[in-house]
């Protein structure tokens, strides 16, 4: 008997509600990743811990990751986006206290506390999935995605609009996390219009699920998860230093926001198209083209400090990210049962999030303290790229030949 397609009338109108809020509350990450350095680099004791104020966003991010996704499974995804709101207007409070105190050590809890929101708004793509039918899921995923383009349009001109003054203390960054507390408490609206059912309780007798450690056996999660981290990490360790460098090339601070912004228009701009393709040529191959475009990326860098090559090396990041995270996503969505969604889905993050930590402490270090200029920084930062593209691209290869090695 031939079952009827599931009707995705309610995951096209969830869909319409993320996509609002990845581009309004959304906006809010590339606003603190273009000032996150600039003011870290004014209120740090040392500049090698320029960074650190991107860094403990993102070890935010990896240190809510494990608890948010089981919140989630238990209460639901509205619940589970309303705490992440919560975190961002939280964060944007302390941080501001951060600036306007000049003390790095509040401006640094209040990264923290934005990070809470940035894992929160990671799970905005699983839930773009949950009432979606197997054939729609990789365009649920990728329109979500797409909502970051409004993101892109708002932030960072955000940025350039309130920081356009003569004055170079770290106050000028003050204005930018006013707009921050706003565009939190605007955004928690948008999500009592989701319409996605909380999961049912689990039966005594219903499976408990593969542990964590079974789960990363699994060759098709693990390789999902190296992708999607490498595609993230690599992302984030070239984009944290953009600022730095453009505005250490001798560029201003308008400019370096204008990187960003092309930069973050061309992370979620193929999203249109991304799913489409998944569904055509594969996750794999997606992976794969997004993986050469990244290393195209650090090519351009190294080929030139002008803004023009700012403009295309980050735009190729941009691009590479897109097809290397949302592969890897719709990779992991098909890898593993619904009721290991939770754990699954909280362990990738978690491993993930952890990577790029590390990878945006690196990207400061590498910038600060590995030359000595700016363009030997930077060029240090996109030569760090390479080992992890390499492992990267040694997985999907062992993916892709080990049903015919096991035949």
């Amino acid at each position: 008997m031939t079952s009827m397609p599931l009707d995705d009338t309610r995951a096209k109108r969830n869909v319409a509600v993320l996509v609002a809020a990845q581009a309004i509350l959304g906006s809010q990450l590339p606003m603190v990743f273009v000032i996150g350095g600039l003011a870290g680099q004014q209120l740090a004791p040392i500049a090698c811990l320029a960074t650190l104020p991107i860094s403990m966003i993102v070890f935010g991010s990896m240190t809510t990751a494990p608890w948010i996704s089981p919140f989630m499974q238990k209460h639901g995804r509205r619940a589970g986006f309303m705490v992440g709101a919560v975190g961002g207007l939280a964060g944007a409070v302390v941080a501001a206290f951060g600036i306007a105190l000049e003390n790095f050590w509040l401006f640094l809890l209040g990264s923290y506390l934005t990070g809470i929101y940035m894992s929160a708004q990671g799970f905005y793509r699983f839930a773009a999935a949950d009432t979606a039918s197997e054939a729609y899921r990789p365009k649920a995923i990728s329109y979500v995605l797409a909502g970051g383009l409004l993101s892109a349009l708002i932030g960072p001109q955000i940025v350039a609009v309130l920081t356009n003054t003569p004055i170079a203390t770290v106050d000028r960054f003050l204005p930018v996390y006013y707009a921050l507390i706003v565009i939190n408490l605007v955004g928690m609206a948008i999500f009592f219009a989701l319409d996605i059912p909380k999961p049912p309780a689990p039966a005594i007798d219903a499976p408990a699920g593969r542990s964590r450690r079974a789960l990363l056996t699994e060759p098709a999660i693990l390789v999902a998860v190296i992708c999607g981290m490498v595609s993230y990490a690599l992302m984030n360790l070239v984009m944290t230093s953009t600022p730095l460098a453009v505005v250490g090339c001798g560029f201003s601070v308008a400019d370096a926001s204008n990187v960003v912004s092309a930069h973050v228009l061309a992370m979620f701009a193929p999203s249109f198209f991304t799913g489409h393709l998944i569904a055509r040529f594969g996750s794999e191959r997606i992976v794969a083209t997004g993986l050469v475009i990244l290393a195209l990326a650090g090519v351009v860098a190294l080929s030139g400090v002008t803004l023009g090559n700012f403009f295309v090396a980050l735009i190729l990041l941009g691009v590479g990210w897109n097809f290397g995270f949302i592969g890897a996503t719709t990779m992991l969505t098909s890898a593993h049962e619904p009721h290991e969604r939770g754990r699954v889905q909280g362990l990738n993050d978690a491993i993930v999030m952890g990577c790029v930590t590390f990878a945006s402490l690196a990207s400061g270090g590498l910038m600060n303290c590995a030359g000595g200029d700016v363009v030997e920084g930077w060029n240090a930062v996109n030569i760090a790229m390479a080992p992890f593209l390499a492992l990267a691209g040694g997985a999907l290869i062992w993916l892709a030949l080990r049903p015919a090695r096991m035949a």
